[in-house]
């Protein structure tokens, strides 16, 4: 007679006889703050990003250089040879000239407004930075979870298969009794077959999400740590949209990076129209050489150089008015208008798409408490429908595609219900992220639902649904 397969008896075959790997021990599996921690240190993008920093904030003190004293120093040494047709002589002369220029900038309003911009630039930099380490927070958690979903993924596709391949040994066996025909075969090796390519497929994206992880890190990972199915599935704190909407208008970094953007475009504005002021330094200089390189002469009548050093001290103020430059500051004005205008539509765009997305990953939040919920029940019902259908198939009121139908679902409802549960928790962190408040503590959090010897090929489905599902193989007679 035909025996039932519950989807307890499934996943113990499975976990039993197909393993794709041997259970590590303990003190192999990666939790999701040392995968955060490792990404921190080897990740490089982040790399990148600090060393585009520390090039970025240099502006500051380059734009500060020219408001500050400007000393120079240099020594000019000549060797002249003069030649006269009348009277016919030649002279040589030789000449050293030591000399030391300090200039100090009194009024420079354009240097001034680049100084301003230059500090706008270092801050939305930061942000820019800030930013950056913060999306390794998601990322790191995007790898982890993607890993841990496709190890789900194959460990109830496994189940599905070993499901498949009790059919169509059962199948093989009421053909030989004289109880079906070749069809009911038929049907059940093509279940199967088509489970065990899925499972082949599984097992790459295994693999692929653990090649993801290691390009994050850097660091080779053989399993990790997996989440119980005890994780509280609770609506965002608040569950008001708005709310979340006004915190990330004030927090998320990548809009407060495009707030100084556009102070930036507006110094360097202003930057550019005192191109059109005068400028006023003070200017002292010191020269010390020979008489004929300083160019005095002998206060004599005939007015005779003399040889000899001498010491020459300046001090004072140029004042520079700019009348005309062929319309170069005016030309640089109009651009700068076109790049403050850019920036400004820029930020709005940015503004929008914060909002946007706030408000979906809001609503996505709130769809994934209710889809695990649906999701969990959803296994419960496919299993009975699978012994319904089974029941019916053994009377001959169904057949067995219906049979196989049914277990097809029932696997896909466990897929369905572990994918939403990954949903949930990657959701909750884009919304953190939106808004602006995403940390490392967040990870921390999630990490308390970890299973220190998580076996994705025993865990994946949860415990008590497992155990309902063997008290109902237990309640019912074999057939």
């Amino acid at each position: 007679m035909l025996r039932k397969l519950s989807l307890a008896l499934a996943v113990s075959c499975a976990s039993n006889g197909m393993a794709w790997a041997a259970e590590a021990p303990l003190s192999t599996l990666t939790d999701l703050v040392s995968v955060y921690q490792e990404a921190v240190d080897n990740n490089a993008d982040l790399a990148a990003a600090r060393a585009q920093y520390g090039a970025q904030k240099e502006v500051v003190p380059q734009a500060r250089a020219g408001l500050l004293p400007n000393l120079s120093a240099g020594a000019d040494l000549n060797n002249t040879r003069t030649e006269l047709d009348q009277p016919a002589m030649t002279a040589t002369r030789s000449s050293t000239v030591y000399q030391a220029t300090l200039s100090q900038p009194i009024f420079r309003a354009d240097r001034w407004f680049q100084l301003q911009a230059a500090k706008s630039v270092n801050e939305q930099a930061s942000l820019q930075l800030s930013a950056t380490e913060q999306n390794l927070i998601l990322q790191s958690a995007e790898a982890y979870f993607n890993v841990l979903r496709s190890q789900d993924n194959l460990a109830s596709t496994k189940a599905e298969e070993a499901a498949f391949k009790r059919q169509l040994d059962q199948s093989n066996e009421r053909f030989d009794v004289g109880l079906s025909d070749k069809t009911d075969v038929l049907q059940s090796q093509a279940s199967y077959d088509t489970a065990r390519a899925n499972r082949i497929i599984a097992q790459r994206q295994v693999e692929d999400a653990f090649e993801a992880l290691i390009t994050l890190t850097n660091r080779q990972y053989n399993s990790i740590q997996g989440v119980v199915h005890t994780l509280p599935i609770l609506p965002p704190a608040p569950n008001d949209a708005k709310a979340w909407v006004d915190t990330a208008a004030k927090q998320n970094l990548n809009l407060l990076a495009s707030n100084y953007a556009v102070d930036a475009a507006e110094d360097t504005l202003r930057q550019r129209k005192a191109g059109h002021a005068p400028t006023l330094d003070a200017i002292a200089q010191y020269r010390k050489g020979d008489n004929d390189g300083l160019g005095f002469t002998n206060p004599s009548p005939t007015g005779q150089r003399y040889g000899g050093d001498a010491e020459q001290r300046t001090i004072g103020l140029q004042l520079s008015i700019p009348i005309y430059s062929g319309g170069l500051t005016s030309s640089q004005v109009r651009e700068s208008y076109s790049q403050l205008t850019q920036t400004e539509q820029q930020r709005e765009a940015l503004r929008r798409q914060v909002v946007e997305n706030t408000r979906n990953l809001h609503r996505a939040v709130n769809t994934d408490v209710e889809q695990v919920q649906a999701r969990r029940q959803s296994i419960i019902s496919n299993q009975s429908a699978v012994d319904a259908t089974e029941i019916g198939y053994q009377v001959g009121t169904r057949n067995i595609v219906d049979v196989l139908d049914a277990q097809r679902q029932l696997y896909t409802s466990v897929r369905d219900y572990n994918n939403a549960r990954y949903d949930y928790i990657l959701d909750n962190l884009r919304l953190k992220q939106a808004a602006g408040t995403l940390s490392p503590e967040d990870l921390q959090a999630l990490s308390r639902y970890l299973k220190p010897d998580y076996n994705p090929d025993k865990d994946f489905l949860p415990p008590d649904l497992a155990q309902a599902a063997a008290q109902q193989l237990r309640s019912r007679p074999a057939q």
